[in-house]
């Protein structure tokens, strides 16, 4: 490679001509000249032979040299290349946390734990029928998302518009999501699938369906169509728009991408509210993780989670 480059370099000189030695009369013999040719060749050539060769040449032009496997720069060279996740994220890695804490104090245990008690309040009923129960979970839900979204963009950089930043999450379609997005919902339904086993076997068979929506699901008609709606469209939409697009996706700029995944199921789990579930909900969390950072579109991983709300709503109405 060096000769080559050489040689090539070499071409847009003057053809060099020999030096006649000055010395011993001029016309002496021809070791002298040979020996001052050569000293002068090499003074010329010598910048050539210094020059680069292509792989110093690339990490010379390279933004930085190349990492040593282990330290944070190679980890976050590794994560560039086998995730479609980017570190360049619409917030600052100081305000994930207190973003992330205002939206569940302020916003989703209020909404989503204390919501209906305040519609039964405001219909002064002492409690709800079916349909509007499942119509205000609903729109509490979507309200839920609504301020989420809203408290996204106040913390965000100046800049930056998360409303664009989730659109562009859920349009894009990399080659080869639908295979991935396949695959990881296999994985997840035949590990839910050996947990309920192995739990069944080692605390016994129970009845885990919630009775309420056994019964709306059971009556049929209008409730069990915005139920369907609720679990399989809007709550899939609002979890992975926070948990993913927000929290994964904030938390992967300033740790590793294990960890990343880790942390935010386990925020997940812990937003449930649900000591019994915590374990599946985690399971929910890690491989709708794993899939949105293989695919790097919001797309897999609201498709993963918004089949496995209908196959858990299918199995409760045929249980």
């Amino acid at each position: 490679m060096l000769l080559t480059a050489t040689a090539a370099c070499c071409s847009s000189h003057p053809r060099l001509r020999p030096v006649r030695s000055r010395t011993n009369g001029g016309g002496g013999g021809g070791a002298p000249p040979r020996r001052a040719g050569a000293a002068k060749f090499r003074a010329l050539a010598a910048p050539l032979l210094r020059r680069p060769s292509s792989f110093a040449f690339s990490r010379a032009c390279s933004s930085s040299p190349p990492p040593t496997p282990g330290d944070k720069d190679c980890d976050r060279e590794l994560f560039d290349e086998y995730s479609l996740l980017s570190s360049d994220t619409p917030w600052e890695p100081e305000d994930v946390w207190r973003t992330f804490a205002a939206y569940l104090l302020v916003l989703h245990i209020p909404l989503s734990f204390g919501g209906l008690g305040v519609v039964a309040k405001v219909l002064h009923s002492s409690s709800l029928d079916q349909l509007t129960t499942v119509v205000s979970t609903a729109m509490l839900q979507l309200g839920e998302l609504a301020l989420g979204l809203a408290l996204l963009q106040y913390t965000a950089k100046p800049d930056r518009q998360v409303g664009a930043f989730f659109a562009g999450k859920f349009s894009s379609r990399p080659r080869g999501w639908i295979k991935e997005t396949v695959l990881w919902l296999g994985l997840l339904m035949s590990m839910v699938f050996l947990t309920s086993l192995i739990a069944d076997r080692l605390i016994g068979p129970e009845d885990a369906y919630d009775p309420i929506l056994k019964e709306i699901l059971s009556n049929g008609g209008t409730s069990r169509l915005v139920c369907w709606f609720l679990y399989c469209v809007i709550a899939p939409l609002s979890e992975e728009i926070i948990y993913r697009g927000f929290l994964l996706t904030a938390l992967s700029s300033s740790m590793k991408w294990r960890n990343a995944v880790v942390v935010s199921s386990v925020m997940f789990s812990v937003a449930h509210l649900s000591g019994e579930s915590f374990f599946q909900l985690f399971v929910v969390g890690c491989i709708t993780g794993l899939a949105y950072y293989r695919t790097g579109t919001l797309a897999a991983s609201f498709t993963i989670h918004s089949l496995y709300n209908a196959a858990i709503l299918f199995t409760t109405m045929m249980s």
